[in-house]
């Protein structure tokens, strides 16, 4: 306790957390709404180049070779489709749930912000180092002021008793 209010729950840290939370929710509808958009421009993309390359060959896709040749492609791209559905879904809910975690100042939710966003920094750090600009600058920036919070919420968090 200082001064009457919980250090763990201080208004200040609250509010850093619930924005940091917010954008964990942002993350995980961008990743959902862009891979959904992909997949479909993808996969259907991929069958109609395949098929446009047999027209222009003059080959016959219901032909024995070029119709293997494109189930080929059908079956290559339906099992990325779906293995890159599955990837964008579990990254979803990890962003979904660390946001929920975080808006109800849950413990493991700022641990998970904490070193999901430390992991970011080294690759941040090379794109910068490879590509100076004002960009990378930025995010680099604001993905240390995320683990700076989750760090200071924790550290409050444990002062307080509460960790």
């Amino acid at each position: 306790m200082l001064g009457g209010m919980n250090v763990a729950t201080a208004p200040d840290a609250a509010v850093a957390v619930r924005w940091i939370a917010a954008f964990e929710a942002l993350k995980g509808t961008v990743v959902l709404l862009a891979a959904s958009g992909v997949l479909t421009f993808v996969h259907h993309d991929l069958h109609a180049l395949a098929a446009r390359l047999m027209a222009h060959a003059h080959l016959n896709p219901a032909a024995h070779y070029p119709g293997v040749w494109l189930a080929a492609i059908d079956q290559l791209q339906n099992t990325r489709v779906l293995w890159l559905a599955l990837g964008a879904l579990a990254y979803a809910s990890l962003r979904f749930a660390e946001a929920w975690g975080l808006f109800f100042r849950k413990t493991w939710a700022e641990l998970l912000a904490a070193g999901s966003g430390a992991l970011y920094v080294p690759f941040e750090v090379a794109e910068l180092v490879r590509h100076p600009g004002a960009l990378s600058a930025a995010l680099l920036l604001a993905n240390l002021a995320v683990v700076a919070i989750m760090l200071r919420a924790l550290w409050r968090r444990r002062a307080a008793g509460a960790l």
